[in-house]
């Protein structure tokens, strides 16, 4: 039994997502491993960011179930709870392939609203926080103390004060997961986390996101095109193909899956033996 089917995080079951007359996703069943990095992978257009938005509550499945588990034992119907209690009570976050900053607050203020909720029922609503009392004052500095670690984590600690806009395009990246992380996530959905990055900082966030697995023991769910971030750092890769899974497994095993080459190159299914002979001959050439 693979590491993800024994302790799972996620799981998606027969889940089909319909628009009209187009399907989006069809019949998708897959898990994600606690604490492991899961990678969503495929064409354009495979129906990855349409799995990410049901997740997340953007969207309601046509039928399915997507079950998350937390560590207590607790397990929440996600496709039965609105994107808010998504987000508050079955603890999932996400960042977005385009960067959804507020870029007219500071570094540190992005995290802290990410911290809303905590601090407003800490405030009573506000009664609590205009009266200065200290069960607001404490939540308010485990929120800044909580900040600060993320902006450490980031190496962005020292733009904390800066404008969020003002920050190069890395570093805006970084800050997104940053965000996210201050929330406290059971499951870390990332969509396209590398995209626009240069290798420098693909690298860089590698390293960050390898950090949050082993120090937080958070699981990550990530959409990605760039290969060399999915090889270095998943766990557990599925493919989707105009919807349909055609892969699953681990990166070498879904590397050198011939439907996956086949899939990626553009050529037609019945075309896939041909590739899968093509592979063979040439793992025969090099012996």
């Amino acid at each position: 039994m693979a590491s993800w089917d024994k302790d799972p995080v996620l799981r998606v079951e027969h889940v089909t997502m319909r628009f009209g007359g187009l399907t989006a996703v069809k019949d998708l069943s897959f898990t994600a491993g606690r604490g492991e990095v899961t990678a969503l992978i495929g064409p354009n257009g495979a129906g990855k960011t349409t799995v990410f938005n049901c997740i997340t509550g953007f969207y309601k499945p046509t039928t399915g179930m997507f079950a998350l588990h937390h560590r207590d034992g607790a397990v929440h119907l996600l496709e039965r709870m609105p994107d808010f209690r998504i987000a508050r009570t079955a603890k999932v976050a996400r960042t977005f392939q385009n960067i959804r900053l507020f870029g007219g607050m500071t570094v540190l203020e992005n995290l802290l609203v990410a911290q809303h909720t905590p601090l407003m029922i800490a405030s009573g609503m506000t009664v609590l926080g205009i009266l200065g009392l200290s069960r607001y004052r404490n939540a308010e500095r485990e929120a800044v103390d909580r900040a600060r670690y993320w902006l450490e984590q980031t190496r962005l600690l020292d733009r904390a004060d800066d404008p969020a806009a003002d920050l190069p395009y890395g570093d805006q990246r970084r800050l997104e997961i940053a965000r996210a992380m201050c929330t406290g996530p059971e499951l870390l959905c990332l969509d396209e986390p590398a995209a626009g990055l240069n290798p420098r900082e693909s690298l860089e966030l590698n390293k960050l996101l390898l950090g949050i697995r082993e120090r937080e023991g958070t699981s990550i769910l990530l959409i990605e095109h760039d290969m060399s971030v999915v090889m270095e750092i998943s766990d557990h890769v599925v493919v989707l193909e105009y919807g349909t899974k055609i892969s699953d497994g681990t990166p070498a095993e879904v590397k050198n899956d011939p439907r996956v080459i086949a899939a990626y190159l553009g050529v037609d299914d019945e075309e896939v033996e041909k590739v899968e002979h093509q592979l063979d001959a040439m793992a025969e050439d090099a012996r």
